[in-house]
């Protein structure tokens, strides 16, 4: 994989973790939604998509898709999914080291097993397609006999 492949695939991958944290605190906004709030779920709806945090969360989102696109032009499917895994890395860090949640040593473990998986399927990575920008990629010389 190319550095600039590698550069979008985590900064989607980043786009999509700050997304997702400000979902969950939009929705620590709105509130727990249960039975008697889903019987009104206009006024739901619109307390939810009013929410600031929610709305960016989104657009967070859809950054991030546009630059996953981009990926995927460079790469197969096969090859640049695992990254995601890393938005479950750097949702647990933050968890751990900003909102000072509790993670147990089991799921450090499995953190680590994901961070292993992705530097595995990393060292897999294929060649990219004909055409691809080779201004990141050594120039080689051929020697003329």
């Amino acid at each position: 994989m190319q550095l600039r492949t590698a550069v979008l695939a985590l900064f989607s991958v980043s786009l999509a973790t700050a997304g997702q944290l400000l979902l969950k605190a939009g929705m620590a906004r709105v509130g727990y939604i249960g039975g008697a709030r889903l019987n009104k779920p206009l006024a739901l709806v619109m307390q939810i998509a009013t929410t600031w945090q929610v709305v960016l969360g989104f657009a967070l989102f859809v950054a991030s898709s546009v630059f996953w696109i981009l990926v995927l032009s460079r790469v197969p499917l096969s090859f640049a999914y695992p990254f995601v895994g890393l938005t479950y890395v750097m949702i647990t860090l933050f968890g751990k080291f900003v909102l000072h949640e509790q993670v147990p040593h089991l799921r450090w473990a499995g953190l680590a097993l994901i961070i292993c998986g992705i530097l595995v399927v990393g060292r897999t990575a294929p060649p990219e397609p004909a055409g691809a920008d080779t201004a990141s990629r050594p120039a080689t010389t051929a020697i003329a006999p």
